[in-house]
């Protein structure tokens, strides 16, 4: 195949994964947003993990609410597991590294909170085990997937939403994450501080 095909298929098959997506996960979408911004107005946070692309991921995410999405609003409480490595290497250190967002989501987090879980397969330890913390703790779990959902799936509550990119690709997973992530961070730009 030539470079440039290789590249347009690329680019086709990521639509392909957004239109699917779309298709799919356009409710599950608005009850996040809606969620989140209840929760924000009621003064609570959200905190976000995730391995890898996915950690990088829960930091633009975070970034987004503390700083600002396309308008100029007040910052918003979120915070990125990932970005402590104090924290990080401690816990994996003490503990093991299926405990690095666990302990912190006990440490950090209190009832009424969300969780940001995202995880291509769905299968990550740590953001499993970070779920189970949030469940522990009273607060509510945004799973960001994709495949089949992974052992991510199996564990939400009633009230939970997982948002799961239709492929079983990796890249087009994290594609399909970063375009659900901006449109939470849209969304909650409009339900928060509406356009005038």
């Amino acid at each position: 195949m030539e470079l440039t095909q290789r590249i347009r298929s690329h680019f086709e098959a990521s639509i392909e994964t957004q239109r699917r997506t779309l298709q799919t996960a356009l409710p599950a979408l608005e009850r996040a947003a809606r969620a989140l911004a209840d929760a924000l107005k009621a003064g609570h946070k959200v905190l976000a993990c995730g391995n890898g692309g996915s950690a990088a991921d829960a930091q633009h995410f975070a970034a987004e609410l503390t700083g600002r999405f396309e308008r100029e609003r007040p910052g918003l409480p979120g915070l990125a597991l990932t970005t402590d490595t104090s924290a990080l290497t401690a816990i994996a250190n003490d503990y093991s590294y299926e405990q690095v967002f666990a302990k912190q989501v006990r440490a950090l987090a209190r009832p009424g909170d969300w969780l940001l879980a995202i995880s291509t397969s769905g299968n990550s330890p740590n953001v499993v085990r970070a779920i189970e913390a949030m469940h522990e703790c009273g607060g509510g779990v945004i799973a960001l997937t994709g495949r089949d959902g992974g052992r991510m799936a199996t564990l939400l509550k009633p009230g939970d939403v997982e948002l799961r990119a239709a492929s079983a690709v990796t890249a087009r997973v994290q594609e399909t994450h970063i375009l659900l992530l901006h449109c939470l961070c849209d969304a909650l730009d409009e339900l928060l501080f509406p356009a005038a």
